[in-house]
């Protein structure tokens, strides 16, 4: 597969990943807690406090969304192995680590005001590891692709 077209994919996953995400964070979760508001009226003071903390667990998402275009631009460019692409790597690593780490403590601190349940923390784990392995997926990642960038600034060097 040429590189311009596993640029071109991976911008049209980025984009179905974006929709997908802006429609459940958009629109699919506060219409669940709308519902579980109505059929739950005790619940109601959980609303906003949980919207709230679900959209800002949102934002290193998108913006790790908004670092793999960019990704996917110097790929279409030829540009694969550069010190560039290793530092935009090394980003998207550390907004899924950043991210992983504030949903957990966002999860335990919303326990502890008696917003949430016990089995919701442990469900969320889940989602803690995927964070995690996406993480030091992007963090492996970015070190190879920074060794390539060393090892073809030498080899641009020598020839």
């Amino acid at each position: 597969m040429k590189q311009t077209t596993l640029a071109k994919w991976l911008k049209v996953i980025i984009i179905i990943a974006a929709l997908f995400g802006i429609s459940v964070f958009a629109i699919f979760i506060p219409l669940c807690g709308k519902d579980l508001t109505a059929a739950y009226p005790e619940f109601e003071n959980r609303y906003w406090p949980w919207l709230i903390f679900l959209w800002a667990a949102a934002v290193p998402c998108f913006a790790a969304l908004i670092t793999g275009w960019m990704l996917a631009d110097s790929m279409k460019k030829d540009k694969c192995f550069t010190f560039a692409n290793a530092k935009r790597l090394k980003l998207i690593s550390l907004l899924a680590a950043g991210d992983t780490a504030f949903f957990f403590a966002g999860n335990i601190v919303l326990l502890f005001l008696d917003l949430s349940h016990p089995g919701i923390v442990l469900e969320t784990l889940v989602i803690v590891f995927a964070g995690i392995a996406i993480s030091v997926a992007a963090a492996a990642l970015s070190h190879l692709i920074r060794k390539a960038a060393e090892l073809q600034e030498q080899s641009d060097l020598t020839v």
